[in-house]
């Protein structure tokens, strides 16, 4: 367990992986190809971009792999177009500070990652698209070579989805994650989205329903523990540092060795979290298994 208060850009970080590692990042760039699949759940395609390593190409062996997702009006492309997974990618690995890993960027258009009346868009995340990638992949289809991260909604996804099905992951990173409890501050768009409506208004029921506190519980009683790597900027305008850090004391009250909380200077935006997933990914890596 840690917690960390820091008044330094994560970005600094990130910085100092690139300029060690920016003479080597040619032989290990990886490269981005847009897919889809077709959802049984969703009826309807389920698109997702994929970063692939270097590396796969050039062995045979199996990789882990990284599912990265996108906030409230992102899309497949978010993560690529504003937070430079890619080049962080490239140096983390460049660098060793990481395996080769294939990171897979799916869409949600409702951008919650919820089972929700909407649609089942959880459910196809676990049930679907994890399936399809080992399937078509060459994957390390075991927990021990899959991770899940995510910003501000995705961050809420990767939550729920780490704390209902431990089994499946090892290790969770989200950042700046929108883990309100109880209710989301009206200035969130949890409060307009139709997810979290009943009769065209927000329902502060159906938010308890679909967010962690709701699978917190019966995470406890399986007994597989995920690490978690949580972060928040001290200017969220979301107020999400208070709510991080009380997600934060929860898990760290159940898992004191392997939780971490990181509170930095900066707002919710792409900088805080392009800025820290190198971090992030970092510390996940920790926990793969090879």
């Amino acid at each position: 367990m840690k917690i960390t208060i820091k008044t330094a850009k994560p970005l600094l970080l990130l910085t100092s992986v690139l300029l060690f590692s920016m003479l080597q990042i040619s032989a290990y760039a990886g490269s981005i190809s847009q897919h889809a699949m077709e959802s049984a759940v969703l009826s309807r395609p389920l698109v997702y971009s994929l970063y692939t390593p270097d590396a796969y190409a050039e062995s045979t062996q199996n990789f882990p792999v990284l599912y990265l997702l996108h906030g409230a009006a992102g899309s497949e492309t978010s993560w690529i177009r504003s937070g430079d997974i890619v080049a962080t990618a490239d140096a983390l690995i460049a660098s060793g500070a990481i395996p080769p890993m294939l990171i897979v960027m799916p869409a949600d258009p409702n951008f919650w990652w919820a089972d929700s009346h909407l649609e089942f868009s959880q459910t196809a995340l676990i049930s679907e698209l994890i399936p399809h990638i080992d399937a078509t992949l060459r994957t390390q289809s075991q927990r021990g070579g899959r991770l899940i991260a995510g910003y501000s909604a995705g961050g809420f996804g990767a939550t729920n989805a780490a704390l209902k099905f431990p089994e499946l992951f090892a290790a969770a990173a989200p950042l700046s994650p929108a883990v309100y409890d109880p209710v989301p501050p009206p200035s969130s768009s949890a409060t307009r989205v139709e997810v979290f409506q009943k009769n065209g208004q927000f329902d502060a029921e159906r938010w308890r329903s679909l967010n962690w506190v709701s699978v917190f519980g019966a995470y406890k009683n399986k007994g597989i523990v995920v690490p978690f790597y949580i972060n928040s900027g001290d200017h969220d305008r979301f107020d999400i540092a208070y709510h991080a850090a009380a997600f934060y004391q929860q898990l760290r009250e159940h898992q004191p060795e392997l939780v971490e909380l990181r509170i930095f200077d900066g707002d919710h935006d792409f900088a805080a979290w392009g800025g820290s997933i190198g971090d992030a990914m970092t510390y996940m890596a920790r926990f793969l298994q090879q």
